[in-house]
C-alpha cells in the first residue's frame, strides 16, 4: 500500500540485522516511477556510532567495538531522494537552506523494502556525486574497496555489479537524461513539509 503525500517515514539502513542509520523524512508523492522522500536540513538523524566516534565511514561494522545509534542534526543540504522501484540506488537532489539547487547524489544501496512506519535498504558504499555542471565523481572509493569480502558487506563479484550500476547513472549523467535532466531542481516543498520534521524516530535500541 503507498504512502500517504506528507506522511512521514523513516528511512532505514540495515546492515547485519542492525540499522546505521535513520532518516525521518516526508513523502512528496509514492506511485509506479518511485518513492520521493523531503527532509529539511537541521532534521534529526540517527547514525551507527562507535564509542570513539567513528562511524562506517571509518571502520566496517565488524571492526565497531560499542556501536551505538547517535542522534544528530542533518546539516548542509536539504535533500529530495528518488527511491525507483526495484532500483540498486537512490538519487538525491541537495538544496541549500534558501532552496537553491546545489546538485545531485548517487547513493548505491539495496533495493528498498517497505515497512508499515517506513523503508530499508543497505547502503552499499560507493556513491557518485554530480554537479549542477553534471560533472562527475566517485565518492567513498577507499571504504567500499576495504568494504570488499569483508563480513556482512559483498564479494569482488557484486562489488562489480554495484560499480556498474554506478557506471550507468553516470552514463545518464552525462547525457542529461532524467533524472538528471532539471527534473525537480526548482522543487519546493509544502509549507507544512517544509518544517522541521521533529523526533519520529522511534526509541533507539
Amino acid at each position: 500500500m503507498p504512502f500517504a503525500p506528507n506522511q512521514m517515514v523513516v528511512r532505514r539502513y540495515v546492515r547485519a540485522g542492525r540499522t546505521t542509520f535513520a532518516k525521518p523524512m516526508r513523502v512528496v508523492r509514492d506511485d509506479a516511477d518511485g518513492l520521493l522522500l523531503w527532509m529539511p536540513v537541521g532534521t534529526e538523524v540517527a547514525q551507527l556510532t562507535d564509542h570513539d566516534g567513528s562511524t562506517l565511514h571509518d571502520r566496517p561494522l565488524h571492526e565497531m567495538k560499542e556501536p551505538s545509534l547517535v542522534r544528530r542534526k542533518w546539516r548542509h543540504w536539504s535533500i529530495l531522494v528518488l527511491m525507483p522501484p526495484g532500483a540498486a540506488y537512490s538519487v538525491w537532489w541537495f538544496f541549500s537552506a534558501e532552496g537553491a539547487f546545489g546538485g545531485w547524489y548517487v547513493n548505491l544501496e539495496t533495493p528498498f523494502t517497505r515497512r508499515p512506519e517506513g523503508v530499508d535498504t543497505t547502503d552499499l558504499v560507493l556513491d557518485v556525486v554530480v554537479s549542477p555542471d553534471r560533472s562527475w565523481e566517485w565518492k567513498d572509493e577507499d571504504e567500499f574497496a576495504a568494504a570488499v569480502g569483508a563480513p556482512d558487506y559483498f564479494d569482488a563479484a557484486t562489488a562489480g555489479a554495484i560499480r556498474a550500476e554506478g557506471e550507468r547513472l553516470i552514463e545518464l549523467a552525462k547525457a542529461g537524461a532524467f533524472p538528471f535532466d532539471g527534473a525537480y531542481t526548482d522543487f519546493r516543498p509544502d509549507p507544512a513539509a517544509a518544517q522541521l520534521i521533529g523526533e519520529i524516530i522511534p526509541p533507539l535500541q
